[in-house]
């Protein structure tokens, strides 16, 4: 092994650890060391520049822009509302209902776009129809990434793949070109959400006619010195001084008292933790008796105005991660009160002051009719939602046109790799997805002012650092090296196991870092694997392809789950119930069906 080899090695090694402790954003971490290795001449400057000149990353770009306008347009928030059952119905019927169509929309659209319109709007629906939500944000989740198996702009890992095809000198993936393995493989991943979620997935009211009310926001309340309501009995979760919430316990003196199966006779001083609708929140304000323990230290005319809770998840921007709540002081920086904070499904409620606040957070805020009009497109948190009445907004003005130009895009992009070049340029996924963009801007579908807003700059920064890495990894022979083991280890086995293998290395690494990179690393080898047998890539790419997406069983590998654990408040066991048979079932399918869709053709 090289000098060369081993300072890869090395430095991939190190940067996998850094990913996955989480020590810093991925773009910047793989920026570091794509520019570590042209400092040790391993890369030259163009080649470690390259990829910020990739089509593929460009395209990636220019997406999100186009998803930030069908966002505004309203034609999602539309589309939403017609296809959730407005009656008392099944979980699986509404899954049913919902599923199909929401991967539909994900093959077309950025998926983490779908899942931040969705999610409050499914959490709100569930509310109003009696349901717990827990049994459709994960599967929403799910039904996002399986979608955005079944196209090229159906995630960016896929334009990832694509453009380093390209660089590779092949010709690419064509529009639909996954879409005979991702469609497989999305109706089979459906019914088996269809059929698991309801045993796997956690929250009660299975079936959606047991009578029980759903009660998804939990406050926390101080009975004060001169109270009333000393003495008064909660009787089971029962109070009837408030009778529309249920109680869940009584902290009292350090010590926690469940309030189902006793009687409970309040003392001063105690702590009650309610159990109640989003809409309880302006009752519980004016009960006299008890205080809501975030509310007592604030002005009086905030608490008159305040009258929404809004859901925040905190975003790798936000300004005060890895702070206490009481150094940070929320109310300063953004106006909102924090009453509660969702991490990995505990809900907390109590010491609030002296939680460190983390990415991923889901923050429950008591503000004002302002909050979200301020703060709704700001990139320091991942989803802003009004955590009140069920409604949707309506924007017909944009819907069509939006809808028009999404369809413009994709038949073109699809007609267009058919057509011959015109002045020598090829009219492709990037030259109609340009057109969308130059139509949205002209047509002011989103304010061009902001766009910056609208991209994820720390992925498109990852995205292009993974291309210098790629090239590293080849120029020092290291990609060869990993490949020769790996032939080494499953020859005996032919080609299948080879391609096992492969996926098995790009889904660990999904799951542990970010899918991009995971795409980034495992291309090189895939390329080296296919050379030392002697036979066509193909297969090997589209392997990347989906196993790069398919991360379920651990909310960290990929943005949808972190936001869906978030809002839904599961935890971390609740993804491995129900996402690790979902990555067997899709290793099986990918193992078995893409040799027979892209043959292991031998190169002459």
């Amino acid at each position: 092994m090289s000098i060369d080899a081993i300072i890869v090695l090395t430095a991939l090694i190190a940067m996998l650890i850094v990913l996955a402790m989480d020590k810093m954003r991925p773009g910047l971490t793989l920026l570091l060391v794509a520019i570590g290795f042209m400092l040790m001449g391993i890369i030259t400057p163009k080649e470690m520049v390259a990829g910020f000149s990739n089509q593929g990353m460009i395209t990636v770009a220019i997406l999100f822009l186009v998803s930030e306008g069908v966002r505004r347009s309203g034609a999602l928030d539309y589309l939403i509302k017609k296809i959730l059952p407005q009656t008392k119905t099944s979980v699986r019927k509404a899954q049913l209902r919902m599923l199909p169509t929401i991967s539909f929309i994900s093959a077309f659209l950025n998926n983490t776009a779908v899942v931040v319109i969705f999610a409050p709007i499914i959490k709100k629906w569930a509310e109003f129809v009696n349901m717990p939500s827990q049994k459709f944000l994960i599967p929403l989740s799910y039904a996002t990434i399986l979608g955005g198996l079944c196209t090229l702009i159906g995630t960016s890992t896929n334009l990832v793949v694509h453009g380093m095809m390209q660089e590779s000198g092949y010709e690419g993936l064509k529009m639909f070109e996954l879409s005979k393995i991702g469609i497989i493989i999305t109706i089979a991943g459906l019914i088996y959400i269809f059929i698991a979620s309801k045993k796997l997935l956690p929250g009660n009211n299975l079936n959606g006619d047991t009578g029980k009310e759903i009660k998804e926001y939990y406050f926390d309340a101080i009975v004060p010195e001169d109270s009333l309501l000393t003495g008064a009995v909660i009787d089971h979760g029962h109070f009837k001084e408030i009778p529309q919430m249920s109680v869940y316990g009584v902290y009292r003196n350090n010590s926690f008292m469940p309030a189902d199966k006793q009687r409970i006779i309040l003392r001063a001083s105690d702590q009650i933790i309610l159990a109640g609708k989003s809409s309880s929140l302006k009752t519980l304000i004016s009960i006299e008796g008890i205080k809501l323990t975030c509310l007592q230290n604030v002005d009086k005319d905030f608490i008159q105005s305040a009258v929404k809770l809004v859901e925040v998840v905190l975003g790798p921007r936000f300004p005060g991660i890895g702070q206490t709540l009481g150094k940070f002081d929320f109310f300063r920086h953004y106006g909102g009160i924090v009453t509660a904070v969702n991490r990995n499904g505990e809900r907390i409620t109590t010491g609030l002051n002296k939680l460190k606040l983390q990415e991923g957070d889901n923050l429950v805020l008591l503000t004002d009719d302002s909050f979200i009009s301020t703060w709704g497109d700001s990139k320091v948190f991942y989803l802003v939602s009004d955590a009140g009445d069920f409604e949707i907004p309506q924007q017909k003005s944009r819907r069509w046109l939006a809808s028009v130009i999404l369809i413009f895009m994709i038949v073109g992009a699809t007609i267009g790799e058919y057509m011959p070049k015109v002045n020598g340029m090829k009219i492709d996924m990037f030259y109609f997805a340009a057109a969308a963009l130059f139509a949205m801007t002209a047509l002011k579908i989103f304010p061009a002012k902001k766009y910056t807003k609208y991209v994820s700059w720390d992925v498109l920064i990852a995205i292009a650092s993974a291309f210098a890495i790629s090239q590293a990894m080849t120029n020092s022979g290291i990609a060869n090296i990993i490949a020769g083991v790996i032939i080494d280890i499953v020859k005996d086995y032919g080609p299948h196991a080879v391609l096992a293998a492969l996926f098995l290395i790009t889904n660990i690494c999904t799951e542990t870092i970010t899918n991009n990179a995971a795409a980034a690393l495992t291309f090189p080898i895939a390329l080296s694997l296919s050379t030392e047998l002697g036979v066509d890539p193909m297969p090997f790419f589209i392997t990347i392809c989906v196993a790069a997406s398919a991360s379920f069983s651990i909310p960290i590998g990929y943005q949808t789950n972190l936001i869906v654990q978030s809002v839904g408040g599961y935890k971390f066991k609740d993804f491995l119930k129900i996402g690790l048979p979902l990555n067997l079932i899709i290793f099986i399918l990918s193992i078995i069906l893409i040799p027979l869709i892209w043959e292991f053709t031998p190169i002459k």
